[in-house]
């Protein structure tokens, strides 16, 4: 007697344990599908954000070459000037 009540509540406990989880498999390929996005975006961003170190290391260069130019406009005004 005391078997079939033990051997009823573990049975329920599964059938329980399996009506929980079932949703969550349930969602397991979208979960997936999600993630994979995810690292794309990841992915994405990376490349994005070398880019943009890229071209920030390119204006700063082109701002030094704005300063020499202007020197030299100066240099040339001055010149001229006399």
């Amino acid at each position: 007697m005391v078997t079939w009540i033990v051997l009823g509540v573990v049975l329920f406990a599964l059938v329980v344990l399996a009506l929980a989880v079932r949703p969550v498999l349930a969602r397991l390929p979208r979960l997936r599908r999600a993630a994979l996005a995810l690292q794309r975006r990841a992915a994405e961003a990376e490349s994005l954000r070398s880019a943009a170190e890229e071209l920030q290391v390119r204006a700063e260069s082109l701002q030094e070459r704005a300063g020499v130019a202007q020197e030299r406009i100066a240099l040339i005004k001055a010149s001229r000037g006399k």
